[in-house]
């Protein structure tokens, strides 16, 4: 595990941390790569997290989501201590039942979700599957398949590209 101690900074409305070049150079070694997302685990002032690095604007961040601040008591200004290690286990967001058997009664939102971009997906699925409620599910499951198929519907701003 490698450890460091960053300012928290924002960007837009993002709080992250820059991750040091040396411990980048480490991370993307123990990920057999060299360009791309990090997936990593680690501790934040000592509590788990599991996060992924970016780059953006040249530089590598470790973005640090609200439940991962609250939890380290920490925010925008405040110097945080961090551990990261490469997390190279697999990061699959299940398919909510009633979605799967709604794609697959209509094959046309089932071939364009295919065609999603892999965040856009899992961005979607993560929605679905921390609805509260089955009549949530079962509203916003129908109006997932009429934007898939390319019906005007309101509520979602998923771009679907063709």
């Amino acid at each position: 595990m490698k450890s460091f101690s960053a300012i928290i900074r924002i960007v837009g409305v993002n709080p992250y941390v820059a991750v040091p070049p040396k411990i980048i150079s480490a991370l993307f070694q123990k990920a057999g790569k060299s360009t791309g997302p990090l997936p990593v685990a680690g501790r934040l002032n000592g509590h788990r997290f599991v996060q992924t690095i970016v780059k953006y604007r040249g530089k590598q961040r470790l973005y640090l989501n609200t439940p991962m601040r609250k939890a380290a008591g920490i925010d925008v200004g405040d110097r945080a201590n961090v551990e990261v290690e490469f997390d190279g286990r697999p990061r699959i967001v299940p398919i909510h039942p009633k979605f799967k058997r709604a794609l697959a009664k209509n094959k046309k939102a089932h071939r364009t979700f295919q065609r999603l971009p892999p965040h856009r997906k899992k961005e979607i699925l993560r929605y679905i599957n921390f609805l509260k409620t089955a009549k949530s599910v079962d509203r916003v499951v129908a109006r997932m398949v009429k934007q898939l198929t390319g019906l005007r519907t309101g509520g979602f701003n998923f771009v679907v590209r063709r």
